[in-house]
């Protein structure tokens, strides 16, 4: 009975624990949690470039065909394919025999025109003796006119005889200058400085004028080849005749330097700049072309690459920067999460306009100062308490505050 008895008042104590037990475990799961930890950065003011990207091509500095003066049987070739040549040295040799002959014989044309000079004009002495003698022998009627009279002739015709052998001097003097330029044709040499390229012909082939053998390029610097658009090419012109030199993209004067990235996503080490624009619009594509130029020493840029041109187009003198990761994207427009000052969440939608590295100009939309999240913008909604952190991945801008700008 004892037994019993402290059964039935364990009972009701044992019940009023567990119930005590069960109400603070509701307790503590009913309790809010902390609120997310975001990293934030603060908007900033700075003055930045603009710049434009284009598709661009490289050419030669200077390119020039190598074709043959005269024609003929290739019967060698002098020179190494993809090697550099210097102005005036022999890259192929043409059967020289035919020349040399032509020339031959205009040195033979020319020793006999001389020596029919030297007969004419011994004959013209000799005439011109005849005349000197006979003239007073005649006037004393000691010798018939007729005879003064054909020794008059014989030496107009003397000198004459004369001068057409002169003339055929000349015409085989002119005929050997020709020949022993033919003949030196035969040598077919480079007309440049630069990398000559592979030989598009083959010995034994006969070759004339218009037969391309191949291509010697100088590409120390090298051109780029990219066009701008209408729109863009007035902008440019337009900022130039206002007068602001940052901006002088087709002047030599104070020129924008050009960045030259290649198909690898490389940047070239070098900086270009542009030479000149070509002289109209293209009516088709509405673009101008534009030429530039890079240092290329030891000749690693090669004509027919491929590459995109960088350069400043404009300055933003106002410009609010945030990192491009708080930007997100929803329906189509740009958003950003603003942290306010009692630390709750505010999605804006913004405006944003160009990229500058890392960075993004915000066009309209934020104030210079506010905080935005940039880390962690997936774990936040509208109108939520956060608790912000300085963001330890935030890039620094190489372009200086607002105030600094030069």
């Amino acid at each position: 009975m004892a037994a019993l008895s402290t059964l039935k008042i364990a009972g009701p104590l044992l019940a009023a624990l567990l119930i005590s037990s069960g109400c603070g475990s509701k307790s503590q799961t009913n309790a809010a949690p902390p609120p997310p930890t975001v990293g934030v950065t603060t908007v900033e003011q700075k003055s930045v470039p603009i710049y434009g990207n284009w598709v661009a091509t490289l050419q030669g500095y200077e390119t020039a065909n190598i074709q043959p003066q005269v024609s003929g049987y290739l019967i060698k070739q002098t020179y190494r394919e993809g090697s550099y040549v210097h102005t005036g040295d022999v890259l192929f040799e043409i059967d020289p025999r035919p020349f040399q002959a032509v020339l031959d014989q205009a040195t033979a044309q020319l020793a006999q025109a001389k020596g029919q000079l030297g007969q004419a004009q011994a004959q013209f002495g000799l005439a011109q003796i005849n005349v000197k003698r006979d003239t007073p022998l005649a006037k004393a009627h000691a010798i018939a006119q007729s005879q003064l009279d054909n020794d008059i002739q014989a030496e107009a015709q003397t000198q004459a005889l004369i001068k057409a052998n002169q003339a055929a001097i000349e015409s085989a003097e002119a005929a050997i200058e020709t020949a022993k330029l033919n003949l030196g044709f035969t040598k077919v040499r480079s007309l440049l400085d630069g990398i000559a390229g592979l030989a598009n012909t083959q010995i034994g082939n006969l070759v004339s004028q218009s037969t391309v053998l191949t291509t010697v390029s100088r590409m120390n610097p090298i051109k780029v080849y990219f066009s701008i658009s209408e729109q863009e090419y007035l902008s440019l012109a337009g900022k130039i005749e206002n007068g602001i030199k940052n901006v002088d993209l087709l002047r030599a004067k104070n020129p924008v330097k050009l960045e030259l990235t290649l198909a690898n996503g490389n940047v070239y080490p070098r900086q270009g700049r542009v030479l000149f624009a070509d002289r109209q619009v293209d009516s088709q594509t509405g673009t101008i072309l534009l030429v530039g130029a890079f240092a290329n020493p030891g000749n690693i840029l090669r004509p027919g690459q491929f590459g995109r041109i960088r350069a400043i187009t404009a300055f933003n003198q106002n410009a609010l920067l945030v990192p491009q990761r708080a930007v997100s994207e929803l329906q189509g427009r740009d958003q950003i999460a603003v942290v306010g000052p009692d630390n709750k969440v505010t999605v804006r939608t913004v405006n944003m306009g160009d990229r500058v590295g890392e960075m993004w100009i915000v066009n309209s939309g934020l104030e210079p100062g506010e905080r935005v999240v940039s880390e962690g913008t997936s774990k936040i909604r509208d109108g939520e308490l956060v608790s912000p952190q300085a963001d330890t991945l935030k890039v620094e801008s190489p372009y200086p505050t607002q105030g600094e700008a030069k």
